[in-house]
């Protein structure tokens, strides 16, 4: 959702709600978001709204704690067989 001006406190706000426009539905251009900051109030009409994609939901979630992340595994290390060394005589070349 994107808000037509900027909403000062609405990070810091102890309650968060819509208000609806005259059809009944959050939509926007008519629909509003209101809060409270510590006794202020204020409300922001709602310039857009769109579906979040699948890996936005995800992202969410997790960020909220509403969801684990899910964890890669990496695979256990293996023995690779190394190169030889070979040591280089500075003075062979002379």
């Amino acid at each position: 959702m994107a808000l037509q001006r900027r909403a000062y406190g609405l990070r810091s706000a102890w309650a968060i709600g819509f208000v609806d426009s005259a059809t009944g539905s959050i939509c926007s251009g008519f629909g509003k978001v209101v809060y409270e900051d510590q006794g202020l109030g204020g409300g922001v009409r709602i310039a857009s709204i769109r579906r979040l994609t699948p890996e936005e939901e995800d992202s969410l979630l997790i960020q909220f704690g509403l969801k684990e992340p899910e964890i890669e595994r990496v695979p256990a290390p293996q023995e690779v067989e190394g190169a030889d060394i070979e040591e280089l005589d500075p003075d062979a070349g002379e």
